[in-house]
């Protein structure tokens, strides 16, 4: 018998299809109480991460439990910066950490050890191995600015204005930063894709913080270099760019970087979406993660003017941003059934 085709897969590559296929930021964690059990007998996140077999195991639990049609590796962006050179820990109840910050000091004091993005490379063989062959198995990675503003700040900040600062005044500087992240993002990316990744997504969770020319600069043109680079070794590999806060910034993005789907947030009206975006351009998301809490007729409304708004154009179901570990394992499942009826 023929392989069952990959549904998601095939809309990134432009078909469409009059039930999309589905999977959601985070679909692995905090959420799933195989999850938290499997975390409380490693211990912190990041010795999960590291921990190949149980990374493998988390990344494939929703899939069992939820049969979605797209898997995305249980890594974290930060093992980028960890990488190149900077010590990365989380703190209980506050998040990431890395140390020391560049705002300090430069980049040329660090000893980067790319030996640290093995253990993810193995993650990726295990789960690729193991997936039913229909699921569609998506890499990732932060995308530079995003990576920048921890690496500068040492942690995650409301604004950014640390990482802002320097970028005004210290161009050059900063530039050298964003190269730096550039370059070993294409590296990392194009290794997950030697172990067996379908797809890759870039993440800019920090994107929104940027004026519009400081977007092209720090956002659209390091984006489109390491697109570049991975189309020229591997044009066959769809690339999804999700610059969360874009807003009008969106279509600029969808044009210039390079990429082959455009994931958007919840905070972009769908329709208004699907009239800037490039015609037949496959759109992801944007189901807002409060509305799948709700459920009932708050999450029917929601996912019905989703589905409306993007019946004429590939689209992939998926939030606009990651699950919240308070969902209900029941609204997920009214979800999808929604999605699919």
């Amino acid at each position: 018998m023929p392989p069952a085709p990959k549904k998601l897969l095939q809309v990134l590559s432009g078909d469409k299809s009059d039930i999309p296929p589905i999977w959601l930021m985070r679909q692995a964690g905090r959420y799933l109480p195989e999850y938290r059990a499997l975390r409380a007998e490693k211990g912190g996140f990041l010795e999960l991460v590291y921990d190949s077999d149980a990374a493998a195991e988390v990344t494939l639990q929703p899939i069992r439990r939820f049969d979605f049609d797209g898997s995305i590796l249980f890594s974290d962006i930060l093992i980028i910066p960890y990488a190149m050179g900077q010590n990365l820990w989380f703190e209980a109840g506050e998040g990431p950490r890395l140390a020391p910050r560049l705002a300090e000091m430069s980049l040329d004091q660090l000893t980067p050890d790319l030996s640290r993005l093995e253990p993810i490379y193995d993650t990726v063989r295990k789960v690729a191995a193991a997936l039913p062959p229909q699921v569609t198995f998506l890499g990732f990675a932060g995308s530079p600015w995003t990576i920048s503003t921890y690496m500068v700040n040492g942690q995650g900040s409301k604004d950014q204005n640390e990482t802002r600062r320097m970028a005004y005044l210290e161009p050059e500087r900063f530039a050298a930063l964003i190269d730096a992240i550039s370059g070993i993002t294409a590296e990392y990316l194009s290794g997950q894709i030697e172990a067996g990744v379908d797809a890759v997504q870039l993440f800019d969770s920090w994107a929104g913080s940027l004026s519009p020319e400081q977007f092209s600069r720090w956002v659209i043109a390091p984006n489109a270099k390491i697109i570049a680079a991975l189309k020229k070794r591997y044009p066959h590999i769809p690339i999804i760019g999700f610059p969360k806060g874009a807003g009008g910034k969106l279509a600029a993005y969808a044009a210039e970087t390079g990429v082959d789907a455009i994931g958007l947030d919840e905070t972009v009206d769908p329709f208004w979406a699907n009239q800037i975006l490039p015609k037949n351009m496959p759109v992801q998301g944007n189901l807002d993660p409060l509305a799948l809490i709700a459920g009932g007729a708050a999450l029917e409304h929601a996912v019905g003017r989703i589905r409306e708004a993007f019946a004429s154009r590939p689209h992939i179901f998926n939030l606009g941003h990651g699950i919240a570990q308070d969902t209900p394992i029941e609204h997920v499942e009214k979800l999808l059934k929604l999605v699919r009826d």
